[in-house]
């Protein structure tokens, strides 16, 4: 980090330095040195922020291709647990116990599909890998039906629901919890309702601190076409709202 802030000072230093040192000096040799050191100067620092930058695009690929992986082996292993149970269940010949285990399989496969189909890739990374990043938290996804939001909004609003979503989960987070060892039960609905887009998050449990909810969430949405709606009811609850920006498939949301 030190290192990081200490190239860009010297070389502003350097820079500042040459300029007012060319302003006084009166001679053709020197002013042309000035100038050639200045030019290295300059073409050193946009070389260094070249290599600074592609080291930081490395960094983020291997962090999302280590998420990816992590995210890929829990599935393999929620799927690997079903499996065992299935076998478990056939070798004891308890064929009752199969259609409500084959049921709930089917059942998570059913939110992982809803999830695909929502046309958003940094959302879907983000509740695909959700137990990688977020650890602390348990939550539970349902989709609308054939919901895809991709065709419902402009980029421009996706992300800005994006950054909506993931900022009112950590709101949550800081504000749900009684102490940090603490599991937060958190459930958040996705779907259309009177043209726009409602996603609603309630929190099992005590409701937590419900300022510090509200002042994170009014952050959340701050400078974005979002409204923010809080429950009336005692256990906390939030509804973000937006409307649908696509005009091409405005109608959809009709």
């Amino acid at each position: 980090m030190k290192h990081r802030f200490t190239v860009p000072v010297m070389a502003g230093i350097l820079t500042l330095a040459m300029l007012v040192i060319l302003y006084f000096v009166e001679s053709t040799v020197w002013y042309v040195v000035l100038c050639v050191c200045l030019l290295a100067v300059l073409w050193g620092y946009m070389k260094y922020l070249k290599k600074q930058m592609a080291h930081e695009r490395k960094q983020l690929l291997e962090s999302v291709q280590r998420t990816a992986a992590a995210t890929l082996g829990h599935h393999r292993h929620d799927w690997m647990n079903d499996l065992q149970i299935l076998y478990g269940y056939i070798q004891l010949g308890k064929v009752d116990k199969l259609a409500s285990c084959v049921d709930r399989i089917k059942e998570r496969m059913a939110v992982e599909s809803k999830i695909s189909r929502l046309g958003i890739p940094s959302l879907v990374f983000y509740l695909q890998s959700f137990r990688e990043v977020n650890s602390s938290v348990q939550l539970a996804v349902d989709i609308e039906d054939e919901l895809e939001l991709g065709r419902l909004l402009t980029s421009e609003d996706a992300e800005d629901l994006t950054e909506a979503i993931i900022a009112t989960i950590r709101a949550f987070q800081i504000a749900g919890r009684s102490s940090w060892g603490e599991m937060l039960q958190l459930k958040m609905s996705i779907g259309l309702e009177q043209g726009e887009v409602l996603v609603s998050f309630e929190q099992e449990g005590a409701p937590g601190n419900r300022e510090i909810l509200q002042e994170r969430l009014g952050e959340a949405v701050s400078g974005k076409p979002i409204r923010a709606e809080h429950g009336d009811s005692e256990a906390a609850s939030v509804r973000l709202r937006m409307p649908c920006g696509n005009s091409k498939e405005v109608n959809a949301c009709l």
